[in-house]
């Protein structure tokens, strides 16, 4: 009976890392599926959700190696408040040591907010101005009272 307990064990420690990492790798790996399919439309919502304009969003993407990692400069900017130039130069002296790591370089905590939506790939991408994101929330912050009232 030990000896299953412990076989258990070393099952789950040894495959939690690949559970927790996959949030944020399978995020990444389909925002660049969709960037590839439309790389117009991609840089649109980029520079929608995070308020810069296209041709910022185009010389970032010129930097970095993949679309994805452009979209994670520019949600580590706005987590961490640092300018995009500084998150790219830590992007580029760190990007072997994981976002973890580069995200704490950058004064996000771990244990955060920030820090758990960058672990598990909880990141809002809504769609690019004039289209729908299809996720059915509104931006409102009403508790839903006075439904049904109209003035």
């Amino acid at each position: 009976m030990k000896r299953i307990t412990f076989i258990f064990m070393i099952f789950f420690l040894l495959s939690t890392p690949a559970i927790a990492a996959g949030g944020l790798d399978t995020f990444l790996s389909n925002l660049n599926i969709r960037a590839q399919t439309d790389l117009g439309r991609f840089c649109a919502m980029v520079s929608a959700n995070f308020g810069v304009p296209e041709p910022r969003v185009r010389v970032v993407l010129d930097t970095v190696r993949e679309p994805a990692v452009a979209f994670m400069v520019f949600q580590l900017g706005r987590f961490s408040g640092q300018p995009t130039d500084k998150v790219i130069g830590v992007y580029q002296s760190r990007k072997h040591k994981g976002w973890g790591l580069i995200a704490k370089e950058l004064g996000i905590k771990p244990g955060s907010a920030e820090f758990h939506a960058l672990k598990h790939g909880d990141f809002r991408f809504d769609a690019a101005p004039g289209e729908v994101s299809g996720k059915g929330k509104g931006n409102g912050k009403g508790k839903g009272k006075g439904k049904g009232k109209h003035k």
